[in-house]
């Protein structure tokens, strides 16, 4: 009987074990993942000179609601020529080519960066940009 309480005891520990295990990844996933890490990749790389919210000083244009924006159009910011009429719309996989090589999408484009090769860093990266929400209007 000893021998059957200690297996009945251990049963219990595994399914519980496991349930719980069940529990914390219910909650997580892939995509989850993968803005974190783009966060950590936007903080590495991009933040020295863009800033996520709109309104933050920065050297480059803010980056909020920058998904679906065309190309060289945020609102006082000193673009060059050949992205202001480069007719690009700012677009999952626009946003990867220009991570992986801006000067080859946009040749004449200003902006100088490290280029992200790894296509799973450019996933990352565009992933964690789809959070940051549109800047809200100015109220009158």
């Amino acid at each position: 009987m000893k021998g059957l309480s200690v297996t009945a005891l251990a049963a219990v520990v595994v399914l519980a074990s496991t349930a719980g295990i069940a529990q914390i990844f219910r909650s997580w996933s892939i995509a989850d993942a993968q803005r974190a890490a783009g966060q950590q990749l936007f903080h590495d790389h991009c933040m020295i000179c863009h800033s996520p919210p709109a309104g933050a000083p920065a050297f480059g244009p803010p980056l909020a609601g920058v998904i679906g924006r065309t190309a060289g159009t945020y609102p006082g910011f000193p673009y060059s020529e050949a992205l202001k009429k480069s007719g690009i719309v700012w677009t999952e996989d626009n946003l990867r080519k220009w991570i992986a090589d801006n000067a080859k999408l946009v040749p004449g484009t200003r902006m100088a960066h490290v280029s992200l090769s790894d296509p799973a860093e450019q996933i990352y990266v565009v992933s964690y940009l789809e959070t940051l929400a549109k800047p809200q209007a100015p109220a009158h």
